[in-house]
This record gives C-alpha cells, sequence and structure tokens, in this order.
C-alpha cells in the first residue's frame, strides 16, 4: 500500500482556514500584534534614559551646596559645548578652566555645567566638588586625609571634578606638588575636570615682558600650568561682583 503523501504544515493551516472561511467560520485577522515596550515601560531606550537622569540628578543634589541649587542655566557657549561632550562620551572630552575675579559667577556656572550632564543621563556620573582650599586642609598633615594616598587618588580618579578657587593657597613646595600630581594624573588620564580661578592662566606682561599682574603661571609654577592650559578649555567670565550688587 503506497504511503500517504504529507502536506506541508503551513499548507495545511492554510487548507483548514481556507475551508473554514468558506463555510463562515474562520476568525477574524487581528492583524500584528505591538507588544513591545511604551515610553514608560522598561526595556524602552527612554524609560532607561529617564532613569539614568534621575539617579545623575540625585547625586548631583546631594553634591551641590544650597548656594547653587538653582544652578540651571548654561550661560556660556564654551561650558555649553564641554557639558554636551562630558555627556556624549567622556574619555574624549577636555577639560575646563573658568578665570575671572571675585562674583563674575564661575562656580555657579560650574555647577550649571555638572547639572546639564546629570540632565542628559549619563551611564555613569560619579563627581567631587571641594575648594582647593579645602582640599588641602583635608591633605595636609594633621587633615582628615593625612597619612595616606588614598585622599589624592580618589581625586585624581573621580570621573568628573570640580576644583575651586584654584591658586588661592599660599604658595609652599608641599601645596605644588600636591597641585602637580593632581593635575598631572588627570591630564595623563584624560578626565574631564572643571577648575576655577580669580587668576588668568598666563600673568598678563607688558611689551617689555614685564609681569603686570599675577596668573597662574606665577602662583602654581610653569610645570603646572603648562599641563592646564594644555588640558583646558579657558573661559574668561567678565564683570562686577555679583554679591555685592545682590547685597546693595
Amino acid at each position: 500500500m503506497p504511503e500517504p503523501q504529507r502536506m506541508n504544515p503551513a499548507a495545511a493551516m492554510a487548507a483548514i482556514k481556507a475551508r473554514l472561511d468558506a463555510r463562515g467560520l474562520g476568525l477574524p485577522d487581528r492583524g500584528t500584534i505591538d507588544d513591545a515596550p511604551s515610553p514608560d515601560q522598561p526595556g524602552h531606550p527612554e524609560y532607561h534614559h529617564r532613569a539614568r537622569a534621575e539617579f545623575a540628578l540625585t547625586r548631583w543634589d546631594a553634591a551641590v551646596p544650597p548656594r547653587y541649587t538653582n544652578a540651571r542655566i548654561v550661560t556660556d557657549p564654551v561650558i555649553n559645548v564641554w557639558a554636551q561632550q562630558v555627556a556624549a562620551n567622556p574619555a574624549d572630552a577636555r577639560s575646563l578652566l573658568i578665570t575671572g575675579t571675585t562674583g563674575t559667577g564661575k562656580t555657579h556656572q560650574a555647577w550649571a555645567a555638572l547639572r546639564m550632564v546629570a540632565e542628559s543621563g549619563p551611564a555613569r556620573y560619579e563627581i567631587i566638588a571641594t575648594t582647593a582650599a579645602d582640599m588641602y586642609g583635608r591633605l595636609r598633615p594633621g587633615g582628615s586625609d593625612a597619612g595616606t594616598e588614598s585622599g589624592l587618588n580618589r581625586l585624581a580618579r573621580i570621573p568628573l571634578l570640580l576644583l575651586d578657587d584654584l591658586g588661592s593657597a599660599k604658595a609652599s613646595e608641599w601645596v605644588e606638588e600636591i597641585t602637580y600630581r593632581l593635575i598631572n594624573e588627570r591630564y595623563n588620564a584624560c578626565r574631564p575636570t572643571i577648575f576655577t580661578s580669580n587668576y588668568p592662566g598666563q600673568a598678563p606682561r607688558d611689551e617689555k615682558g614685564r609681569v603686570l599682574g599675577p596668573g597662574l603661571d606665577i602662583v602654581l609654577g610653569e610645570r603646572i600650568v603648562s599641563r592646564l592650559m594644555e588640558m583646558t578649555d579657558i573661559v574668561a567670565m567678565a564683570g562686577h561682583d555679583r554679591r555685592r550688587q545682590q547685597a546693595a
């Protein structure tokens, strides 16, 4: 007896469906079911972007001093571009040196830039913010981080660092060594940093080369400033002391 021919499963299903349709018993065509997650559900890129941004903003809120919690808007285009570059790929981003006299808004812009990075929802958001005076105070003999390398290493290796008022400490061999080691480590590792300072990078000079005022090259030394100038984009902020204007 010859073996019965077997119908292809797909063809068999099509034949069954055709017979049911002919008798009016066919099921309605429901079309393609879209089971992709919505933007409010895990698995959707927008959902995870918001989650990362919320986490980063929580860290920003924990680090920012109360004085700068309203730092929301980046007004300088160079600082704006820097924040976008850090958000896109911190390994390729440069650092910033924001200079200007007292009260011109340097620290406010620095915190606004760090918030802008947080709002972008980066994959990693770890920051330390400190003034130069506080940093030296913790690291010097008798300070909270004295006697170990852990404090300096933490500052050197944190993904994002804000070092405020660079050049404000009294010059000494110890201050120069700590500053050099910190900047050199971050320079070599290409870790983005925001520096602020009341001094310009290079001291102003007249046509004969005579120094007309202080600069970081004089305050910190050439070997430090050489690295600082190469690793940073410089933003010079001008204007009057806003603190005095607000107090008037």
